[in-house]
């Protein structure tokens, strides 16, 4: 039952996200929106706040759950996008708040696990000089983040897929070929010693 109450006040508040900015919304018109008194929601949340920090940390972790392994970069860029685009304006509403900084928090956190998998997936039986796989992750990471929050700042205007896949195609063999450079590096220095 505690956990039916606690996503059911995430829901009504998600759903009053999606209508207006965060900034307009109360511990009032949440309760009110799920049924349940003031102090139920202070029993499962602190404030409104920490409710969003929960909400996209959840978010987070099903979205590392549903993509235990990839094996392009899109998929990590999707992955990374998927909230956004199944609920619009309540990522915008976030991202325009206060509270900006736990869904940064979330999207690089999704965006660097999205990356590891998938380098992970390339790196699978094949040696990288020590500290290479650590930049190419942060180097790859940095990019989807980058694209995923450029397309937050100008509104979500367009569907980001397209370009994504776009870029990714252009870049098609960039992350292996850092890999094999590694490798070749790796490989030298050990014929060295």
């Amino acid at each position: 039952m505690a956990n039916f109450t606690r996503e059911a006040i995430k829901s009504a508040f998600l759903q009053l996200l999606e209508d207006r900015p965060l900034s307009q919304i109360t511990v009032k018109d949440i309760v009110t929106a799920c049924g349940v008194n003031r102090n139920t929601f202070y029993y499962y949340f602190q404030d409104i706040p920490s409710l969003v920090e929960e909400m996209v940390k959840d978010d987070a972790q099903r979205i590392i759950r549903k993509y235990p392994r990839l094996d392009s970069i899109e998929q990590c860029l999707d992955a990374a996008i998927e909230f956004a685009m199944a609920h619009r304006r309540a990522a915008l509403h976030i991202y325009n708040s206060a509270n900006r900084s736990a869904y940064e928090q979330y999207l690089w956190r999704v965006c660097e696990y999205g990356v590891e998998r998938y380098v992970e997936t390339l790196v699978a039986g094949r040696h990288m000089r020590e500290g290479d796989r650590e930049v190419l992750v942060r180097d790859e990471t940095c990019l989807a983040f980058g694209v995923v929050m450029y397309w937050l700042e100008h509104g979500m205007r367009e569907d980001l897929r397209d370009p994504i896949h776009r870029i990714c195609e252009l870049k098609k063999g960039f992350v292996e070929e850092v890999i094999r450079r590694s490798e070749e590096s790796w490989q030298a220095a050990i014929e060295q010693n």
